[in-house]
């Protein structure tokens, strides 16, 4: 049987024993600065889960919490079933991280990085998986070149490999596709997938909200260390109604029966919100009403970066209010 497919059935099986990630009540403390507040989080073995947050609302600090590289101020982690603390050894095993910094070794070329890589985790004939990955990330030309010569796209993608050279059955990317052209984009997501249908756990963050509403199941969203929303996408969006309307007129002049649907304006654009679809029919009469020509129309539907602005929003108000 090939190893993908032993992998696979290894994960499979423990998928009905354990949680690939297991998070309780876990605080971060620098001083005076509370990071992460009462996070729980729980996330399934094959699952493709995004952690989003802007800037500065924990992602990263609760990624290296979980990775074994920084320690909690109290609460637990477990990763496959593992204690990051008391059994940190077999928890790191289970684990592969591509971190946001271009982190490298600049006396090694890009096999010697995976084979150096490879031996951290006691994986001496590792030759064949470490070509299989050079290969799916597009780094075949560049395999015997020295890591300082290779441009920032190209480092990134040798941590992602770095991430990959052990099989771990969870995979934590940290905006892995910042400042990469689209076209390795591309390549690293249908590596990805493919590693996800296999069975492993993909845990995402990035400010590619297409990419995260792309490619995941679930999705937490974090503000100021605590988590704000934690559900799948497809309910996330449902949770806004309606829908916008975006419209080219002439003359470029919007109804006076429109003027309170409006919600932004674009160059030549008149951008409309309506709570329910039934509403089309009342701007179609509108428009017909003024006598105003419809040049071009587009329904759009809400989608997770609208979700995520509500919900960023929301909780900025709550904030205020409760202040």
């Amino acid at each position: 049987m090939p190893a993908a497919a032993v992998l696979a059935a290894f994960i499979l099986f423990t998928s009905q024993m354990t949680l690939a990630i297991e998070v309780k009540r876990v605080h971060k403390r620098f001083g005076g600065l509370h990071a992460l507040g009462a996070v729980d989080l729980e996330i399934g073995t094959g699952e493709f889960f995004a952690l989003l947050g802007p800037n500065g609302a924990g992602k990263t600090t609760l990624i290296n919490i979980i990775a074994g590289l920084m320690r909690a101020s109290s609460g637990s982690v477990r990763v496959m079933g593992y204690d990051v603390v008391a059994d940190y050894r077999e928890a790191r095993r289970m684990l592969g991280v591509v971190p946001q910094e271009l982190v490298f070794d600049p006396f090694f070329t890009v096999r010697e990085t995976l084979a150096i890589q490879s031996g951290y985790y006691g994986l001496r004939n590792n030759a064949a998986w470490i070509d299989e990955i050079i290969h799916h990330l597009d780094l075949a030309d560049k395999a015997d070149a020295n890591m300082r010569t290779l441009s920032g796209g190209m480092k990134r993608r040798v941590l992602v490999a770095q991430a990959l050279v052990h099989k771990p059955p969870v995979i934590v990317l940290d905006e892995p596709t910042a400042g990469v052209d689209v076209e390795l984009r591309e390549a690293l997501w249908r590596f990805i997938k493919q590693l996800n249908r296999n069975g492993h756990t993909i845990v995402l963050t990035t400010h590619y909200l297409d990419e995260a509403e792309a490619l995941c199941n679930r999705v937490a969203m974090l503000k100021q260390g605590r988590i704000v929303a934690l559900d799948s996408i497809r309910n996330l969006i449902n949770s806004i109604p309606g829908c916008s309307i975006r419209l080219r007129l002439s003359p470029d002049i919007l109804p006076a029966a429109l003027q309170s649907l409006m919600s932004s304006r674009e160059e030549g654009y008149y951008i409309l919100a309506i709570k329910e679809y039934s509403q089309l029919e009342n701007v179609m009469a509108a428009l017909r009403v003024a006598q105003a020509q419809v040049l071009e129309m587009q329904v759009l539907q809400p989608d997770l970066e609208e979700v995520f602005v509500k919900i960023m929003g929301n909780t900025r108000s709550q904030e205020s209010a409760s202040a």
